[in-house]
């Protein structure tokens, strides 16, 4: 009995002693909330007790409520992508509610640099995000133009995308060049946009009012996108259909060019639909440089229409599915009367969005393409007088893939994401070669190339630290090449041509210290890959007198690279300087090489060069000193170089063709709702060279582009601009006569919209 008693005496205490200690328990609690005051869920916060730091993430209700035997007053510290830092004392003695305000321009959201939302002052990859509002806020016509104000992004050729023959419009960034296919992948709303065939960009397919936002993230990212994203990637975040909403742009601009721009969206209950269009032809103009030109000289232009049609359905408030088309039109003509090109573009795509509280957030996309793609080519006499066809080309292409991807946080400083997809690309190059005006035997090359890849990335994200590591695996294969050639008129001779696959893995790491609210350092690291398209391993192709062999044995192109950068942010001057040295080496690199040059033609074969290095230094900075003043702009160094060839060793420490060494822009915005919006940008490059062997030097320049608007109620704005106000001449290319870029052009035009579409930018 006393040993009853004894026990049930401990017993009695212990119990005594918890009841104590849960008693004791103090509970901060609260709701965060957006700035509309809905709740926020899945939101991670931290609690500051004196010394000690609690965690808490918000339920789908957006309350939290931390139980904890500390004392005192606390600080609630929130970070979340999209909205601004917040910070706020409460107390245990009741529950508060926690109002977020909207992220300022630092701490705009990028969705591609980890493929999941993160505020840009968090990511250590160096982006640049081009709002709809910025665009629009421009003196040139195209998409592609106005993304030159972006430092260190670079095409193909300096030709403006307005009247540039496609084959001319890769994309490079971080100084590594391109030739017709781009170093880096264009996007859009994460569907790889970059033609099939040929791994260039029609700028002109997506409708300009579609289009939302631009985010230009520079630095190798293969670990997560797989090929062609050496340099980087551009994502054009499109406009989804979440209002009632019009929008009416139309204009004209010198050298006869009209154009308009139309969008409408509408939603009823849970089905919401968007459709869009842009129409614009132009007489353009004449590339080749005065002294030079002949009889056969007619100016570049070109005629377009492209549509889209978005469809979506929310299903309940977890997920939507949503189906997209997209058509693109166009003819142009290059230059002289025997050489024109067109394509007819049809895109679309299909998926679906779902998010669920245990298991994690999922995306499935599927999407494809047919493309029928034809151009002319001629022999253009050395004065310029007389010119005769040469070959008519056909390609069709097919495309086919799907991707899908999961992410989930396990912890509230801690997500995983993984994902994979497929793309198949089937085409046929079909060439007749013209003898003395009649065809004169045939090429016809079709080929099928597939790539399947995976990835998994962890994110981490602990107090004033941000860390990734992602690993992704491609396969890429090239396979069922049949080649049938003729000669004059001979028999045709039947050729297969052996398949080729690769394996690659390609990491990355990145990291981002917080060292406070205005100081942050960052970097990473990674390797990269770019295969070789079907253009280059099997098309010959021809721009003014340059002529590119193929060459079915090119090996993909292989990167390594890092950075590392410090970024500056002064909120209360509404201030943000960004900084990044980076390093860059691509291993057989896929380079026109030159064969042969005479007066009349430059014969060229694509080859893997040795190795090429483009170290260098950037800089970014946005500023609004006064509310009605913005400055923006950058300046990129790189010292693009070849350092490893030993087929030429002459071409080791030529500069890589098409690279300036140095680039800067500078864009100011002055703002008064009486008098209107005024912006200029300039733009300088540095010299640079059209060849490998550096022959043909094509000088540095700057250019001055003027806008003014004026806005006459709510729905209403007059726009004018003013591309090259100073009529520099602009060197583009040496093929081996030298052409010049947009000679001054002037436009005007009216905006029309809805107040609904005004508010959302």
């Amino acid at each position: 009995m006393q040993r009853l008693t004894q026990l049930l005496t401990i017993i009695l205490l212990l119990s005594t002693c918890f009841s104590f200690a849960q008693n004791a328990d103090h509970h901060y609690s609260g709701q965060v909330l957006d700035p509309a005051g809905r709740p926020v869920p899945q939101a991670m916060l931290q609690v500051q007790i004196g010394n000690h730091t609690l965690q808490a993430v918000t339920d789908s209700s957006g309350a939290f409520d931390i139980a904890t035997p500390l004392t005192g007053p606390a600080i609630v510290s929130i970070r979340i992508a999209g909205y601004a830092p917040f910070q706020q004392k409460i107390s245990a003695a009741h529950s508060v509610p926690l109002q977020l305000a909207a992220a300022s321009n630092v701490q705009r959201v990028v969705v591609t640099a980890s493929r999941t939302a993160l505020a840009l002052d968090q990511s250590a990859n160096t982006v640049r995000v081009v709002s709809q509002k910025t665009l629009e806020r421009s003196a040139t016509i195209t998409v592609g133009d106005r993304l030159r104000q972006v430092p260190g992004l670079q095409f193909f050729r300096r030709s403006s995308t307005l009247v540039a023959n496609p084959t001319s419009q890769g994309v490079s960034l971080r100084g590594l060049g391109s030739t017709a296919a781009s170093r880096t992948l264009v996007m859009a709303d994460g569907i790889p946009i970059n033609d099939p065939f040929g791994g260039w960009i029609y700028w002109d397919q997506l409708p300009s009012l579609a289009i939302e936002d631009i985010e230009v993230v520079r630095g190798g990212v293969s670990d997560l996108y797989g090929s062609s994203a050496i340099g980087g990637v551009i994502n054009m975040i499109e406009r989804k259909p979440e209002h009632t909403v019009y929008a009416l742009d139309t204009g004209y601009a010198q050298e006869n060019t009209p154009h308009a721009s139309l969008l409408a969206t509408r939603v009823h209950g849970p089905w919401s639909g968007l459709v869009a269009g842009d129409f614009l032809r132009t007489d353009g103009y004449i590339e080749v440089a005065p002294q030079f030109r002949g009889t056969v000289d007619t100016p570049a232009n070109v005629h377009y229409e492209n549509g889209e049609l978005d469809l979506r359905r929310t299903i309940t408030e977890r997920g939507v599915a949503y189906l997209r088309g997209n058509v693109l039109n166009e003819a142009r003509g290059n230059g002289t009367p025997l050489q024109t090109n067109g394509t007819r573009l049809w895109r679309y795509a299909s998926g679906m969005d779902w998010t669920s509280e245990t298991a994690g957030t999922f995306t499935l996309k599927a999407f494809g393409d047919q493309e029928h793609y034809r151009q002319t080519f001629s022999a253009v006499a050395s004065n310029q007088d007389s010119e005769f066809l040469t070959r008519r080309q056909q390609v069709p292409t097919q495309q086919i893939g799907g991707a899908t991807q999961w992410s989930k946080p396990l912890r509230p400083w801690l997500t995983l994401i993984a994902g994979g997809d497929v793309d198949d690309i089937r085409a046929t190059d079909y060439e007749v070669p013209i003898h003395h005006g009649l065809p004169n035997g045939l090429s016809d090359t079709s080929a099928r190339q597939r790539a399947t890849g995976g990835y998994a990335e962890g994110l981490l994200q602990w107090k004033n630290w941000t860390a990734t590591a992602s690993l992704r695996i491609d396969n890429f294969l090239n396979f069922d090449a049949l080649q049938f050639l003729q000669t004059g008129h001979g028999p045709i001779v039947r050729k297969s041509i052996p398949n080729r696959s690769e394996t690659l893995a390609d990491p990355k790491v990145g990291v981002v210290r917080r060292i406070n609210d205005h100081f942050a350092l960052t970097g990473s690291a990674y390797r990269a890959f770019r295969a070789a398209t079907l253009n280059e391993l099997y098309r010959r192709g021809q721009v003014g007198e340059e002529v590119t062999l193929a060459n079915p044995n090119l090996q993909s192109e292989r990167a390594t690279g890092w950075e590392s950068g410090v970024e500056i942010a002064l909120p209360s001057r509404n201030t943000v300087v960004r900084a990044s040295y980076f390093w860059t080496e691509v291993n057989r690199p896929i380079i026109a090489l030159t064969l042969n040059v005479t007066p009349s033609q430059v014969l060229n074969k694509r080859e893997n060069l040795g190795q090429i290095r483009s170290p260098g230094f950037s800089l970014d900075y946005q500023s609004e000193p006064l509310r009605w003043l913005y400055v923006t702009g950058g300046y990129q160094y790189a010292d693009a170089t070849v350092t490893q060839f030993s087929q030429e060793p002459s071409l080791v420490g030529k500069w890589i063709p098409q690279v300036a060494h140095n680039m800067a822009t500078t864009q100011v915005r002055a703002t008064r709702s009486r008098l209107g919006t005024l912006e200029l940008l300039g733009t300088l490059s540095g010299r640079q060279y059209d060849d490998d062997a550096n022959r043909f030097l094509l000088n540095g320049y700057f250019q001055l582009d003027g806008y003014i608007a004026h806005s006459f109620g709510p729905r209403m704005e007059v726009y004018g601009g003013v591309t090259n106000m100073l009529n520099r001449a602009i060197d583009v290319g040496r093929t081996p006569i030298l052409t010049l870029g947009t000679p001054r052009m002037a436009s005007v035009g009216i905006r029309i919209h809805s107040r609904g579409f005004a508010r959302q930018h």
